[in-house]
């Protein structure tokens, strides 16, 4: 697939990203500690399944299971050695889920490396790029037709991400952050327009780096991302999710924007986890996020295939 594919695609109509991968692997069993990417290896059946209940669903874009998939986060499994296999392995299974034929994409997932740079860290800018690389180069030959870096918090790693996927193909690089709230109301279980907030209500979102909005996307945009948005978000309600792409739109200015909500703000409930938002409240979110501009709407954690059905169907 060419560059122009997917972004003439965005062009034409609003997309439908999938949901959370991390939540269908805990719902088949993956245990605290384990790692999920070496499911591509080990039971890929389950993987396989994953990624075609989204796509049944009606998600246009379905992600690898590879998010943890750079060398580094795989050493601390003692996986480091298998990067290679388990990405193209990822790549290869989302690509064999959905098949050949539009409108399915295959999105290869880089996340974060799970450290700090230089100097608040021991990794150097140039070791990190080289990471990103392979990672990249590994879910291109398993035949991702795109890449979504995401859960990112530092502008530093995003750029060395985006630029190492570049490097690689000429192929479309979403860049999405994790924001949370600094300021404002307190998380809403339902979405309401942000234009219904009273005055001076409006929340600030930032990363745990303490980036705000602006500067983020406007350095994954100078960096060279053809799409720019967040997913995630601990501290964020359903409605603040309509101040966040608010604010996503105006800094992006013509690069198309993404938005992958949670399903609500988790909650401990007798002991466990959960985000309590219903496929039926994710789904009010999305004619208000595409009013909003937002080019690429998904799921993040607690989103399951029915959730996305829902969001589908709101989106037709």
């Amino acid at each position: 697939m060419s560059k122009s594919d997917l972004l003439t695609e965005l062009g034409t109509r609003t997309l439908l990203c999938d949901g959370a991968m991390g939540t269908q692997l805990i719902a088949r069993g993956l245990a605290a500690g384990e790692c999920g990417e070496q499911w591509n290896l080990t039971r890929p059946d389950d993987i396989e399944a994953i990624h075609r209940a989204y796509a049944h669903a009606g998600c246009d874009l379905i992600t690898t299971n590879t998010f943890g998939g750079t060398t580094c986060s795989l050493e601390r499994h003692g996986l480091g050695d298998q990067a290679d296999e388990l990405n193209r392995a990822g790549a290869a299974l989302a690509r064999k889920a959905v098949g050949e034929e539009r409108p399915h994409w295959v999105l290869g997932d880089i996340g974060p490396f799970g450290g700090f740079l230089e100097p608040i860290g021991e990794m150097s800018p140039r070791e990190l790029r080289r990471i990103f690389e392979q990672q990249a180069l590994a879910l291109r030959r398993g035949g991702a037709d795109a890449i979504i870096i995401e859960t990112m918090v530092d502008p530093a790693e995003m750029a060395l991400a985006i630029k190492a996927a570049q490097s690689v193909a000429d192929w479309p690089v979403i860049a999405t952050y994790a924001f949370n709230k600094t300021d404002g109301p307190a998380p809403d279980s339902s979405p309401k327009s942000p234009s219904a907030s009273p005055a001076g209500t409006a929340p600030e979102f930032r990363t745990i780096m303490g980036t705000s909005v602006a500067d983020a996307v406007g350095q994954a945009v100078d960096a060279g991302a053809d799409v720019v948005g967040a997913n995630c978000g601990t501290s964020l309600g359903l409605g603040d999710y309509l101040h966040l792409a608010r604010a996503l739109v105006q800094a992006a200015g013509r690069v198309p924007v993404i938005l992958q909500p949670n399903a609500g703000s988790p909650q401990m409930v007798e002991g466990k986890l959960i985000h309590p938002a219903s496929p039926a409240q994710m789904a009010e979110l999305v004619p208000q996020l595409k009013a909003l501009g937002v080019r690429i709407i998904g799921g993040c954690c607690g989103t399951t295939p029915a959730h996305l059905a829902a969001m589908a169907a709101a989106l037709k």
